[in-house]
């Protein structure tokens, strides 16, 4: 145990022992062990995308075992994938990384501006059963489906710790009246984080937020809030999960530059972030370049 990781331990103060074993074990795992910090591999984009937009720029990337490896071989702190690729690899990989299972998913074939939606994929039985330390779950803000996805996450989450397993909360600005725009938007982000954190959360994922604000009445607010940054939006989301009592990461979006994604982690390690959760941009790339890619953003994160 590290001072920061027990310091962080010490805000989940409702949580049984095992649960706060599981978060321990992701917050000491790999190359940010013991930091606080985190990287994250997520590996759901098959479900979200289709395998061919998924890894057909990285042909090598179709079998999940590839996805292991590249959590393992980079020091990620935890691996986060649907049901079936966690079994794929499971007997293998047992014991080398913490999994996160993914357990909900949409799909591009099902296209509801108004209310898009997930569905669950996997139980807390199967969590158990693979030894995950924690489960992940979507939920889209703003939908029409938004409502009964929190419920969703609150029977789940509820049958997660009761079993010791720790909770990772995917939170989505996206349909209903939001503008495309205002899925970035710093008042949703933070709002979304937010929600996180009330339904009981442990780790709150995120997308990285722009200058934008959407709702008019927060426009207010925010006037006097600093913005204009990437790490001053960092900071404002930092501050909505209960001014840092819970831990927030922040996705890396769609594949880009190395230098734009290890500015990112420039910007959130200085905003107060708690890491990244890194996808498309690791697993599209070559292995070694994928790597290095990851390695290099937890260089950031430790120095």
């Amino acid at each position: 145990m590290s001072s920061t990781v027990d310091h962080i331990l010490q805000n989940y103060e409702s949580d049984n022992a095992q649960t706060k074993k599981n978060l321990h074990k992701i917050l000491m795992h790999g190359r940010l062990g013991g930091t606080g910090k985190l990287v994250i591999l997520p590996v759901d984009q098959g479900f979200e995308h289709g395998p061919a937009r998924s890894f057909g720029v990285n042909p090598a990337s179709y079998d999940p075992h590839y996805h292991y490896n590249l959590g393992v071989e980079a020091g990620c702190s935890a691996y986060a994938a649907p049901l079936g690729a966690l079994e794929s690899g499971y007997k293998t990989f047992k014991g080398k990384i913490p999994t996160i299972l993914k357990m909900n998913s949409s799909n591009s074939l099902f296209n509801n501006q108004r209310a898009p939606d997930q569905a669950v994929t996997a139980s807390v039985d199967d969590a158990v059963r693979l030894g995950c330390a924690a489960i992940g779950f979507t939920i889209y803000p703003g939908s029409d489906q938004g409502m009964a996805q929190m419920e969703e996450f609150r029977a789940l989450s509820r049958e997660a710790k009761a079993n010791g397993i720790a909770t990772v909360l995917w939170a989505y600005v996206r349909g209903g009246d939001v503008t495309k725009d205002g899925e970035t938007a710093i008042d949703n982000i933070a709002y979304g984080a937010h929600m996180a954190c009330l339904l009981g959360a442990h780790i709150v994922k995120v997308k990285l937020p722009s200058d934008f604000v959407e709702n008019p009445e927060a426009a207010k607010v925010f006037k006097n809030i600093v913005t204009k940054t990437q790490e001053d939006r960092v900071r404002e989301v930092v501050k909505s999960c209960f001014d840092g009592r819970r831990m927030v990461v922040f996705s890396g979006g769609g594949k880009k530059e190395g230098g734009s994604v290890l500015q990112d982690a420039k910007d959130i390690k200085n905003g107060g972030g708690n890491g990244s959760i890194i996808g498309r941009n690791s697993f599209q790339r070559p292995f070694d370049e994928g790597k290095r890619l990851l390695t290099d953003i937890m260089d950031i994160y430790k120095s």
